[in-house]
């Protein structure tokens, strides 16, 4: 008579607390306690009348047994994260697309614009999925996303959005009270703002390259505020805290409704690789309510195309 298999439930704790060797790490993942990862283990080890784990009393380790068993768990569980992606596609019905980005892009760009497609395209019932995660289009339950990077994503159609331009922006109450702002080494004499962003060897415009690209080359960048994202940099400018550099694109409606304002035209553009990239399945290229998506946006990026 065969055993029976570990629940779903069980599975996932077994290879939460596998891949970390640490039924601690294993409990913060799961919102679980130590004590209950342990009891679930030593039930799924009882279970199978097999030994998962050697344990010590600072260590735990896999079995010949609980690597066989944990390989096979990896699979067990994509096959059925896809699976459950697959099937809930399939029961949401045709009009309803979910399309995955970043909280920045969402507020600063996308939203306010969301009424106009809903206008065009009332057919289309559009969702976002707001996260700086990856998600995978096989596993998740997204169907398109908008993505910062360099466009080689396999097995994905990728267009480009629009080029990064690195500007200073700052509040008009800044500027009213602060000192002037008349020519670059006037920034001298504010609080300056940038995000601190690198990747393959490219970095995220910052003050310094922005004063070395205005022809000072003495600035000291040792007080700079530097923050994780520019959403927060851009919000440090709108406070009325700093003089920021920020992304044209995001900052935009900002500019035109005169909540900043910039005090020199003086931009950077990113390294001309990296950007916002529309990005779904290519299996997908055809489906109607991607391709109404996708000429919407990219009308859209064209719109604002000689703006900066």
């Amino acid at each position: 008579m065969s055993r029976l298999l570990p629940g779903t439930r069980a599975l996932r704790t077994f290879e939460a607390a596998a891949r970390h060797l640490n039924f601690t790490r294993a409990a913060d993942e799961l919102g679980l306690t130590p004590a209950a990862v342990s009891h679930q283990i030593k039930e799924i080890e009882e279970q199978l009348e097999l030994v998962l784990f050697t344990r010590t009393s600072r260590t735990i380790r896999l079995t010949e047994a609980g690597n066989v068993l944990h390989e096979a768990s990896i699979d067990a569980l994509d096959l059925l994260n896809r699976a459950v992606s697959r099937a809930r596609k399939m029961t949401r019905g045709t009009s309803l697309l979910k399309v995955t980005l970043d909280a920045q892009f969402a507020t600063k760009w996308l939203m306010r614009r969301v009424d106009d497609f809903r206008r065009h395209k009332p057919s289309v019932e559009l969702r976002f999925d707001i996260t700086y995660d990856i998600r995978d289009f096989e596993r998740d339950d997204v169907d398109a996303g908008i993505r910062f990077g360099a466009g080689k994503y396999p097995g994905l159609c990728a267009h480009r959005l629009f080029d990064n331009i690195i500007i200073p922006v700052c509040s008009p109450a800044l500027l009213a009270s602060g000192p002037p702002l008349k020519e670059p080494r006037d920034l001298f004499h504010h609080t300056l703002a940038h995000i601190e962003w690198s990747q393959q060897g490219v970095t995220w415009p910052n003050w310094q390259m922005w004063m070395h690209a205005a022809g000072v080359d003495d600035f000291d960048d040792s007080r700079i505020l530097v923050f994780r994202s520019s959403t927060d940099a851009a919000q440090a400018a709108l406070e009325g805290n700093a003089v920021a550099l920020a992304d044209f694109a995001m900052v935009a409606n900002d500019l035109s409704q005169g909540r900043l304002i910039r005090p020199f035209e003086l931009g950077i553009k990113v390294a001309p690789e990296f950007a916002y990239f529309l990005v779904y399945p290519q299996e997908a290229k055809d489906d109607a309510r991607i391709v109404a998506f996708r000429e919407w946006l990219l009308n859209e990026v064209a719109k604002e195309a000689d703006v900066a």
